[in-house]
């Protein structure tokens, strides 16, 4: 992952919008993040990790996350972060919450979006699973990527299973655990041998020779079939004869008693037939005339109620009509005498209006007097400035002739300056080179103090330990042959007669063997063992010191070459830089005068500018005189033309009265005239008003009335109609009753209400005469055929019993036959299974042996745990070659057997120990090491182009030489095309890199970022 941009608001310290440009940070390969402790470094780290996967190291869900991650003066909180996955390909991750406005301690849940930029537009995703995009659970992005603070050492004290998931997890080391998928092939495997081994024994009973059986019996069994089917086919003709002759006699009988049930139900038939034809007839007559007589008492009922309302609203129509008239009547009067009373309110306006021209006419003349004395003014003063503005430009011109050519001056002071940088490089360079001479002979002098030839020593130490383990396994010979004299002695002192011997148990002992004392020997070879040891031992711990003595003379041999390298480096661009001096009017080795012409050049040029100001001033002065002068004549201008209008309008208004006279009111108060005009004109606007009210009302009102009258006559004419039609009705009711013998309508009424549905009734009484007529033949047909037949039942009865018997032999017959067949179908079929299952079956079982060595191979994640254990141990020593470097070959780190890391300490000959026992920089160092190769391994797994590593930590604990080892390590970083960020608050770390941003918190604005 690459970061891109960092935008922030709202956040812990952050109380402004705030961003950071990565891809300027990034380019430099190493940058860093400064500021004191409080300021807001750390945020930042936290800001991407909550962004990308919405996690903090400080704060949990728990914690009221969102509400203590917000700035406490801010309302809402963003963060938005641009970044380049392993793929190259561009995303941002956007994060946003805010306070309610009605509680402040309650923070929404923040809002997430992820984008994906596909042809410069964002894209929104479907999810916002960072670790899809990245590659990394937020647990080892925390340790590959970006470590916080406090997590530095995390990977490093991690316990092995933790440590072998987290490898799992990070180099898909789960595509080795196939435990699982033995397992399953084995249980698999299995389950199919259990399930074929089952079925064979199904098969236990199918062989050849049961089939061979199975075909004498179906033999036997179709031969029986044939003699049944004869037998049976006999008696069937002569079976089926008497069932057909009882079945007619039977049908005979049933339908002579269904005719019996019908006889009886006719006369109630034709009953319902005469009912339903009366029904049909009275209901096709007297339905219309009764529906309609219903409809206009219905219809006249509602005309005469319409009437009474109708009545009502003409009459208050009527009054309503007498008022208007009345009202109009009275103020016709004033209406016609209102082109009078309008020509007096015409002419007071125009006289109002010329009064006003009057009093403006004089105001002007006076500001017309005013303005010309003014402009005569502004005249003079144009005059003044314009010479002054002479004056000033001839000196400055007379300035720049002796003033130099400002590019030459700033063309040579860059070279001076340069010259002066690479001198002051030089120095120092210089400077550095003769400390490093002098640290070389300080060591040189150490050597010779000891003694040492750098080219024999290590040959003159082994000859040494070569003698020393000699002597010493002498002496261990010697103690050896001695420990056994003095246990023989003491056997000898132990024998008696008739006891039996420890060592060949003899009961007689006739010579035995008498042994000195070897007690002083023993002890002065100790003492000469435990010395020789000692020697050993410095000789060791000196040749160690010597090699640590040595390896610094080498580095700093290296760092001399460096130096001077750097100082011929420095040498050959002062050369070149005096080459390029190419300047005639001042000397190379003259800075000095170049500097007494540079300033006087720059008096020259002040003295310039400052007549240039005043010029300036004094032209701006002119031009505001110059757009006075146009403004004031202007002025004047539009005041004489004003005059002119107005006197014109007052010739013009006095031409317009009608009725008044300008004389007599030119000397009038304007509030005087313009009182009697607003009451003239209020009261002529009133009368016209109401007239036109009036007239309006009665035009509306007039047409209502007619139409009133209308409506009530057209309902009169209704009524009459409708009773005409109504008696009209009766008299055709009353012809109807008549004509079909009935004495009143009730009696018809009384019918109707029947309701008889006539068409099923008369469909049913058709049906009825159909199956009448119907059985009654069927009856005659049947007699007909059965003339001169008889039926005896116990012939039928017993053909029947022996019809059934037979039929039932030849259905056992062939159901043992079709059983048989089938049976030695069955047997041939599960035979060829059976040959195919017991081939499967060795398949299976070979494959199950198999299987069980591969499930032992695989169980409990061995193989998992074997595969991690060799990425640890690569991991390790990518890591050692940094840890070497930054400990001077004192340190390195190891895999125990339990796959824990130990520490190797070569100033201890070389014994391992525990990493707990490290101290503060060296456990930064070793984490370091450890974090930078496995971030590397990691990144190179996805195959990035680039490796992004951030550090929050860790500088402080080293000593000014281990920073200086340190950084030189970050340094080389840049060379394998890896980006490092530090997040730091040491001073001399910041002035040894070249970009960096610088993190200051404002009491009022929060923390804010500044780019160094």
């Amino acid at each position: 992952m690459i970061p891109i941009q960092l935008t922030l608001e709202g956040l812990y310290s952050y109380q402004e919008r705030q961003k950071i440009d990565f891809e300027n940070l990034t380019e430099a390969g190493l940058f860093g993040i400064f500021g004191s402790v409080g300021s807001g470094k750390s945020s930042i780290l936290e800001a991407i990790s909550f962004a990308l996967y919405g996690e903090t190291e400080r704060l949990n869900k728990q914690d009221k996350r969102a509400y203590n991650m917000m700035n406490l003066k801010s309302n809402k909180s963003f963060i938005e972060f641009d970044f380049l996955n392993y793929e190259n390909k561009k995303f941002r991750a956007t994060r946003e919450f805010k306070r309610n406005s009605k509680n402040f301690t309650d923070v929404k849940t923040p809002t997430v979006t992820f984008y994906e930029s596909v042809n410069e537009n964002w894209v929104p995703l479907d999810h916002t699973n960072a670790e899809k995009i990245i590659g990394l659970s937020y647990a080892n992005f925390k340790r590959t990527i970006i470590i916080p603070q406090g997590q530095f050492k995390e990977f490093l004290e991690l316990g092995a299973t933790d440590r072998t998931n987290m490898m799992k997890d990070i180099f898909g080391l789960q595509r080795f655990d196939l435990q699982n998928n033995a397992s399953l092939l084995h249980n698999k495997n299995k389950s199919e041998l259990d399930q074929l081994e089952g079925q064979l024994k199904g098969f236990d009973d199918v062989n050849e020779e049961q089939i061979s059986a199975q075909k004498n019996i179906l033999k036997e069994s179709q031969q029986k079939f044939d003699e049944v089917k004869v037998q049976f086919k006999n008696i069937e003709n002569k079976y089926q004869q008497l069932k057909n002759l009882k079945s007619d006699f039977e049908l005979l009988k049933q339908k002579e008693s269904d005719f019996e049930k019908l006889s009886a139900q006719k006369k109630e038939i034709d009953e319902l037939e005469v009912k339903t034809d009366v029904f049909d007839k009275l209901f096709r007559a007297f339905t219309p005339l009764i529906s309609e007589k219903n409809k206009l008492e219905k219809e006249i009922a509602e005309q005469l109620r319409s009437k009474e309302r109708h009545l009502k609203i003409l009459k208050e129509t009527e009054i309503q009509f007498e008022n208007i008239k009345n009202k109009l009547s009275a103020v016709q009067p004033k209406y016609e005498a209102l082109n009078q009373t309008k020509n007096q309110e015409n002419d007071l306006a125009l006289i109002l209006q010329m009064l006003k021209f009057s009093e403006e006419i004089v105001e002007l003349r006076k500001r017309t007097e005013n303005g010309s004395s003014k402009v005569k003014e502004v005249e003079e003063h144009q005059n003044i400035v314009q010479e002054t503005i002479n004056a000033l430009s001839g000196k400055a011109e007379d300035l720049k002739s002796q003033k130099l050519d400002s590019s030459l001056l700033l063309h040579v002071g860059n070279w001076f300056s340069d010259k002066k940088k690479l001198e002051e490089a030089l120095l120092n360079q210089t400077a550095k080179g003769e400390a490093k001479k002098t640290e070389i002979n300080a060591i040189s002098n150490e050597l010779k103090a000891l003694e040492i030839n750098e080219e024999t020593y290590k040959n003159q130490f082994q000859i040494q330990i070569e003698e020393l383990e000699n002597f010493s396994k002498k002496m261990s010979e010697k103690r050896s042959h001695f420990e056994v004299q003095q246990k023989l002695a003491h056997f000898a002192n132990d024998l008696h007669d008739g006891e039996t011997c420890p060592l060949c148990g003899s009961l007689e002992h006739p010579e035995i063997v008498k042994f000195e004392d070897v007690n002083f020997e023993l002890n002065e070879i100790l003492r000469q063992t435990k010395e020789t040891d000692i020697q050993k031992e410095k000789l060791q711990k000196q040749f160690l010191e010597i090699e640590k003595i040595l390896d610094r003379k080498k580095i700093f041999q290296e760092q001399l070459k460096s130096e001077e390298i750097i100082v011929q480096g420095i040498n050959k661009n002062i050369e070149e830089h005096h080459q390029n001096f190419h300047w005639n009017n001042f000397h190379a080795e003259n800075e000095k005068e170049f500097q007494e012409k540079r300033s006087q050049s720059f008096e020259i040029e002040k003295q310039i500018e400052e007549l240039n100001t005043k010029i300036s001033s004094e032209q701006k002065n002119m031009t505001t005189l110059r757009d006075n002068l146009s403004q004031y004549n202007k002025a004047l201008e539009k005041f004489r033309l004003d005059e002119a209008k107005k006197e014109e309008q007052i010739r013009t208004n006095e031409g317009n009265l009608k009725t008044l006279k300008w004389t007599e009111y030119k000397d009038r108060k304007i509030a005087e005239i313009d009182e009697v005009y607003q009451n003239l004109s209020q009261s002529n606007l009133e009368i016209e008003q109401n007239y036109l009210q009036l007239s309006k009302e009665n035009g509306i009102i007039v047409p209502q009335l007619a139409e009133r009258k209308t409506i009530v006559d057209q309902l009169v004419n209704r009524i009459r109609d409708l009773e005409n039609e109504a008696l009209e009705n009766k008299n055709s009711i009353n012809k109807t009753l008549s004509e079909h013998q009935f004495g009143s309508l009730e009696e018809i009424q009384e019918i109707i209400l029947q309701e008889i549905d006539v068409q099923n009734v008369r469909i049913k009484i058709q049906n009825f005469k159909i199956q009448f007529e119907t059985l009654k033949n069927s009856i005659f047909e049947l007699r007909h055929k059965l003339n001169g037949f008889s039926f005896d039942e116990e012939e039928f009865s017993a053909i029947e019993n022996q019809f059934k018997n037979l039929e039932n032999e030849q259905k056992i017959a062939n159901n043992s036959v079709v059983k048989i067949s089938a049976e030695i179908e069955r047997l041939q079929n599960e035979f060829k299974k059976k040959e195919n299952l017991l081939k499967d079956l060795v398949k299976l079982q070979k494959r199950d042996e198999n299987l069980k060595v591969m499930k032992n191979l695989f169980n409990r994640a061995g193989f998992v745990e074997y595969v991690s254990s060799i990425y640890l141990r690569q991991l390790c020593d990518h890591a050692n070659v940094r840890f070497h470097r930054m400990t001077r070959n004192q340190l390195s780190l190891q895999l125990n057997e339990s796959n824990d890391f130990e520490i190797i300490d070569y100033l201890n000959e070389g014994r391992s120990r525990s990493v707990k026992t490290l101290s503060g920089g060296q456990a930064f160092q070793v984490s370091l090491s450890l974090a930078l190769a496995l971030a590397e391994s990691v990144q190179t797994n996805a195959k990035a182009d680039k490796n992004f590593f951030f550090i929050d930590e860790g500088f402080g604990t080293q000593d000014s030489e281990s920073v200086n080892v340190v950084f030189e390590t970050l340094m080389n970083l840049q060379k394998e095309n890896r980006i490092v960020g530090i997040i730091s608050h040491v001073e001399e770390l910041k002035e040894k890199i070249p970009v960096s941003l610088t993190i200051v918190k404002d009491e009022e604005k929060g923390s804010l970022i500044q780019i160094v």
